[in-house]
């Protein structure tokens, strides 16, 4: 069972990553570094640009370890980053402390990816979800708009007075959706929401989220490696490599004439149904440690395209509308 097909972009405009009016969500040059003993400095997120307009959905897919998850942890204020900044509706986003998160960023919401781990098994239902909502909301309109947020999700009233392990994994992020929705968010940041459910599930996860979004106008940056999915439910998708972002683009167009290689590969990859029965083509190697990032394009070890320039970084430039690249193959090989 997969999502239904979602309309295109519904946020147009000149700017080849971001949104006319000023993007919801804007991410201008993000570095996320993370230090230890063994390894020393190693750079998750290495320079990311990336901006999500109001109702909008933008999805971001890579190979595991490409640094998905710590873009998304800094640009929702849970990981403080080494470099760049995160702007939300037109601010700053300040990393999460002890101190109470200011009104003005409680409209940034995040659903996690292990629904089995981001509900606290000892707490009731509506006891976690009441903890997002306004201050002021006491008694009996506390407890309606509990119900009415369960109901959003598809779960019934009664569903606050239990615990979380009487649900299956579908519904459990189902439940973590209504507990970010408390919050009444204008953006929410889905870290791979369905990676860890069965197929009719993730559908009803998936359905569930494109509907909020149109309904509520809100912007999505949904983050998954089932390029597949993002297909169907993205407005624009950015492809990510090693810490980078390696193109951006409205998704069928993406789709349709992709133009770095890594992009090609992982559709490439991507299974298909035919007449005569093919395994998806793989690429070859794997995900270079980010402590030890090659130098130039970081996908010159496993491109079958690489040639002189790729010796040198290639920046992410536009190549039309709404649509950047950062390959050598794109701008004629010229290193500036």
């Amino acid at each position: 069972m997969s999502p239904e097909p979602v309309a295109g972009a519904t946020v147009p405009g000149p700017d080849p990553i971001g949104s006319p009016s000023g993007p919801l969500l804007d991410i201008d040059d993000l570095a996320v570094e993370y230090r230890s003993r063994a390894r020393g400095a190693v750079r998750a997120v290495a320079g990311v640009s990336l901006s999500v307009g109001a109702g909008e959905i933008v999805g971001l897919v890579g190979e595991s370890g490409c640094g998905k998850s710590s873009l998304a942890r800094a640009a929702v204020g849970l990981t403080a980053p080494h470099a760049g900044t995160v702007r939300f509706a037109g601010r700053p986003v300040t990393p999460v402390q002890w101190a109470k998160r200011p009104a003005a960023e409680v409209g940034l919401q995040m659903v996690f990816q292990n629904p089995y781990a981001s509900l606290n098994p000892r707490r009731r239902i509506g006891d976690q979800i009441a903890d997002g909502l306004p201050a002021g909301l006491s008694g009996e309109r506390r407890r309606q708009r509990i119900s009415e947020l369960l109901d959003r999700v598809g779960m019934g009233a009664d569903t606050a007075a239990k615990y979380p392990h009487q649900f299956s994994g579908g519904q459990r992020q189902r439940l973590a959706i209504a507990r970010a929705l408390a919050g009444e968010p204008s953006m929410i940041i889905a870290d791979e929401p369905v990676t860890a459910l069965d197929a009719s599930s993730q559908a009803q996860v998936v359905n569930l989220l494109v509907r909020l979004v149109r309904e509520l106008g809100m912007g999505m940056l949904f983050i998954s490696h089932d390029l597949a999915l993002v297909r169907q439910i993205a407005d624009r998708t950015a492809v990510m490599y090693l810490g980078k972002v390696v193109e951006v683009a409205p998704t069928e167009r993406l789709w349709s004439a992709p133009n770095h290689p890594y992009t090609r590969a992982l559709i490439d990859a991507v299974p298909t149904i035919s007449a005569r029965p093919e395994l998806p083509a793989v690429l070859a190697g794997e995900v270079p440690d980010p402590a030890n990032a090659p130098s130039g394009c970081r996908f010159r070890p496993r491109c079958p395209a690489a040639f002189e320039s790729c010796g040198h970084e290639p920046p992410l430039v536009p190549i039309g509308d709404r649509a950047s690249v950062a390959c050598w193959l794109s701008t004629n090989g010229e290193t500036g």
